[in-house]
């Protein structure tokens, strides 16, 4: 098959041309034309050409047009070429006299020179149109001796207001055409700038994106990927260095930190992205092939003008070495807290032996003696503690309980406690509240948020304990009168190891591993755990647990439990 050049539009290669090709350009309409006219003349009308002041004129024509190619206009004042144009109006009203009435026809003629001086911005070519026209009416009667008849003196009335209005009209044309195609050449030059500027920006976005840390996918509305890093390919769809995936591999499987087999379809991280599902933080292994690396993946909705969504981007934090070291560090805790709990309970039971077995024992080494028991009792919670947080999982033995047993006796072992410190400990319970839950371990939660509720309210302030039914689940809270949290602490208080700065302000002990483990507890019973606090205005911590048997619910109440 040949092939099929394009069509190239007159205007671009009239554009194309210099200036004397373009003055070549215009005479040559009216050049051919002549060139038609004589000859169906001829064949129609013979002896047309036959020696006389007809025959005498042509000349003029083939002149002007040799003008236009040999004339060197580039180097002339500006709009010289209009000389031709002028000219060409005397040789077609000389061509039209002589011919007498054979050729009156050529005054249709007239048109093209016009024509091309009113084209453009300058008004004074309508001026010369209409005075080339004047004077090819005028000119031939006097020169070839015709004299005026009426056609004539008709013609020299009627042909300037003609071809006048016929000025007029291509000189508003081709000035609302040039202002048009100026308008076009302005924007096509903005749109070019626009493109350069946009590719610029493309430019600049695909190397941060490729320079940043982080694996970053953009979707649109429908799924499809729009943007994409190295990391990104390198970590869910296998690419190699130079950012294409080597033929015959497939999708790399992604896992749950904590399973053993690869998410389903639906939970790919890729997949939720494209069905336009939120979500922040979520750790997943991934198998490379050749190890497997953990990951932090989040996905942010993209909003349009309107607040629809219109398409997600998603987030992939290379968090081995991150992983790697925590769990370096739980192993660290771990193997150092069993080693220290062995000689810690050796320590409590020959210093409960010495107090029990030597009654008359000298008053001062007995304190002493209770001194030491109370702080490696002490330190035995927090190397339990520590235990427990290092663990990847706390053993839960759950089984029928009373959530109001549980509560009262670890209220009364508080007491002590608050009475030293000067706190008044509120709860009123209003009956049983049964639950399937392990009593030690959700014992071990109210012990932590009773020890904190006390330790972090001032003398003579209170801690308030409810306790009820709530739909499909039980609610207890704890809630205390004491300093409280700000925003920030708040968005911490369930870090390993984060304290308040009030707690160290005053002073006050412990090694902020109460709310951490009580969370954990919570929430391996498959329950909750909320924090509200203010500045000055103590702090409520709610424990949410499911009920497998729910009841109608009961409003909490509270009464004071004097010290």
């Amino acid at each position: 098959m040949r092939d099929v050049k394009p069509f190239i539009p007159i205007d671009m290669v009239f554009r194309g041309k210099s200036l004397r090709g373009r003055v070549v350009m215009c005479q040559l309409p009216l050049s051919v034309t002549m060139v038609l006219v004589i000859i169906l003349t001829e064949v129609f009308h013979p002896g047309v050409l036959r020696p006389g002041p007809f025959l005498y004129s042509l000349p003029a024509h083939l002149v002007l047009l040799a003008a236009c190619a040999l004339v060197p206009w580039e180097r002339l004042p500006d709009r010289a070429f209009a000389v031709i144009p002028f000219l060409d109006c005397l040789a077609i009203g000389f061509s039209r006299d002589a011919a007498d009435s054979y050729l009156t026809v050529l005054a249709y003629l007239l048109v093209f020179p016009v024509v091309w001086l009113s084209i453009g911005r300058q008004r004074s070519g309508v001026i010369i149109a209409v005075l080339g026209t004047v004077l090819s009416a005028l000119l031939p009667p006097l020169v070839l001796g015709t004299g005026f008849t009426g056609p004539s003196l008709i013609r020299i009335v009627l042909l300037p207001i003609i071809v006048g209005a016929i000025a007029v009209t291509a000189h508003t044309v081709s000035k609302a055409v040039i202002r048009q195609r100026m308008d076009l050449e302005r924007q096509e030059e903005d749109l070019q700038k626009l493109l350069t500027a946009s590719e610029k920006r493309e430019r600049l976005l695909n190397t941060v994106v490729d320079t940043v840390g982080v694996g970053v996918c953009a979707l649109d509305e429908q799924g499809r990927e729009i943007l994409a890093n190295r990391r990104h390919h390198a970590a869910l769809v296998g690419t190699t260095s130079d950012g294409q995936k080597p033929p015959g591999d497939n999708d790399i499987p992604v896992y749950s930190m904590a399973g053993s087999r690869p998410l389903p379809t639906g939970q790919h991280p890729l997949q939720r992205a494209a069905r336009g599902e939120p979500f922040a933080d979520e750790l997943l292994r991934i198998d490379s092939g050749a190890a497997q690396r953990a990951y932090s993946a989040s996905c942010r909705l993209i909003k349009d003008g309107s607040g629809r969504p219109a398409g997600a981007v998603l987030a992939l934090t290379d968090v081995t070495a991150m992983v790697s070291a925590l769990a370096a560090k739980d192993q660290f805790v771990a193997t150092v807290s069993h080693e220290l709990r062995t000689p810690l309970t050796s320590i409590l039971g020959y210093l409960g032996l010495a107090l029990d077995e030597y009654p008359d024992l000298d008053a001062d080494l007995v304190q002493y003696l209770t001194v030491a028991q109370r702080n490696a009792e002490r330190l035995l919670k927090l190397v339990t503690d520590l235990l427990s947080i290092a663990s990847d999982t706390l053993t839960i033995n759950p089984g029928p309980t009373d959530l109001t047993d549980i509560i009262t006796s670890r209220i009364e072992d508080a007491k002590p406690h608050a009475n030293d410190a000067g706190i008044t400990i509120q709860w009123d319970p209003t009956g049983p509240l049964p639950g399937v839950f392990d009593p030690a371990r959700i014992g071990q939660a109210l012990d932590n948020l009773l020890s904190n509720a006390i330790k972090y309210t001032a003398d003579g302030g209170a801690v308030t304990v409810r306790a009820r039914r709530n739909g499909n689940s039980l609610e207890c809270q704890v809630a205390d009168t004491g300093v409280g949290m700000n925003e920030e602490e708040q968005a911490q208080a369930f870090t390993r190891f984060f304290r308040a700065e009030r707690s160290h302000t005053a002073a006050i002990p412990g090694a902020g591993l109460g709310l951490p483990i009580t969370k954990t507890l919570i929430e391996n019973h498959g329950g909750t755990i909320g924090l509200a606090s203010s500045p000055g205005n103590g702090t409520t911590v709610t424990l949410t647990l499911p009920d497998p048997d729910p009841t109608p619910s009961t409003p909490p109440t509270t009464a004071v439990v004097t010290r």
